[in-house]
């Protein structure tokens, strides 16, 4: 018979085993847990106030949504902390918050900023301090050319205005065109460039060629010089504001020619601004809403349940841009390492978002197909032959 001294050293002795095996449980469950919430810090660049702020807020909103669907997602392994700023459309501002980013916040990349512009000020401070800067609006030529650690989603104007271009002439069989473009607004300089050139490689006649500045209201001067010439087709490169303000004046002085519109035209406020005045705009956009893909119809009900209005453009672009870099960031095994981040991005192949297939080429510029969209009936509706 054992001694009771002996049942309470024996007993006292299986405690503290059954203590250490708890204790080491709670260790192995509280390292599983911290693996489990691991997280990337990604800068957010953009500009939801200012001026283009309805492109900006787009692009906020996808942004929000994405992270929250992703570290919500019990499959994710690593979540996202993510740091937003806004450059208020000011090319100081953007530089100010890419070093504030990387140097102080100690972001792993940043998504933006927001337009060419920016990006053309900001891009060479990511570029110099070896962190990823990816762009979701900026589509000038030479955005990629500041360097290897630039990126972008946002389609480059030379790969999508030929497309739009040779769709619209296919369809209406234009034989002349009048352009009429922002000159103080990078991109839509580079588009102007791009309209010019291949206009006359088609053999179509440019009869006119007007200048208007961001920010302006009357168009007046411009629309009634380019209405003496009668073009078949009217291009202009710009924002939703000017182009929604030149449309209307357009209509209203009987110029009911089809209308060919930039990257700038593709956000709803267009719609919204410029109202009847907007049949017969057409555009080329990664994003149709009627796209039937699994990943397109998600988004788009996703998106009208968070925001209850239906997304556009740049929403679907900074949305698919957050799920890449949050899939570099899984694949590279790393939430510090720039340089392990950046390779693992540049080589994502077969990637499929709301807007659909993508891939970046050797130069770090998408490589996806394009819609070719009109407004019709106050919708933007997939363009037909005529």
């Amino acid at each position: 018979m054992k001694k009771p001294w002996m049942k309470r050293w024996m007993a006292a002795g299986l405690s503290a085993v059954l203590l250490a095996g708890l204790s080491g449980c709670g260790s192995a469950q509280n390292e599983q847990n911290a693996s489990k919430e691991t997280s990337a810090r990604i800068g957010f660049i953009t500009a939801y106030t200012g001026p283009g702020s309805a492109y900006g807020q787009a692009m906020k909103d996808g942004v929000d949504l994405a992270v929250r669907e992703i570290n919500s997602n019990p499959g994710t392994r690593v979540k996202i902390d993510l740091v937003t700023y806004d450059t208020k459309l000011n090319k100081t501002e953007a530089i100010s918050a890419m070093k504030k980013a990387i140097e102080q916040d100690k972001v792993l990349a940043v998504e933006g900023p927001m337009t060419s512009g920016e990006m053309m000020a900001a891009g060479p401070v990511a570029q110099q301090l070896k962190a990823v800067a990816f762009g979701t609006g900026p589509t000038a030529p030479g955005i990629t050319d500041i360097g290897d650690y630039i990126f972008r989603n946002a389609v480059p104007g030379e790969l999508s205005t030929p497309i739009v271009i040779r769709k619209a002439e296919s369809a209406l069989h234009f034989k002349t065109a009048a352009v009429l473009y922002s000159s103080n607004n990078d991109q839509a300089v580079s588009e102007n460039q791009i309209y010019q050139s291949l206009l006359r490689e088609m053999g179509v006649q440019i009869v006119d060629t007007e200048t208007f500045a961001d920010k302006d209201t009357d168009f007046s001067a411009q629309l009634t010089s380019i209405q003496s010439k009668n073009p078949d087709v009217l291009i202009i490169a710009g924002l939703y504001q000017e182009g929604a303000l030149i449309m209307k004046k357009a209509r209203e002085m009987g110029m009911n020619q089809p209308v060919i519109g930039s990257n700038g035209f593709n956000s709803p406020a267009y719609l919204k601004l410029a109202g009847s005045s907007a049949e017969g705009t057409i555009v080329a956009t990664p994003w149709n809403p009627d796209k039937k893909t699994e990943k397109a119809q998600h988004f788009r009900q996703a998106f009208f349940e968070a925001y209850n209005h239906e997304p556009d453009q740049f929403a679907a672009q900074a949305y698919d841009a957050m799920y890449l870099i949050h899939e570099a960031v899984e694949k590279s095994g790393s939430v510090t390492d720039r340089k392990k981040f950046r390779d693992t991005l540049a080589g994502i192949k077969d990637f499929e978002g709301a807007t659909g297939q993508f891939a970046f080429d050797e130069k770090r510029n998408p490589q996806m197909d394009l819609d070719i969209l009109t407004v019709r009936g106050g919708k933007w509706v997939p363009m037909t032959a005529e």
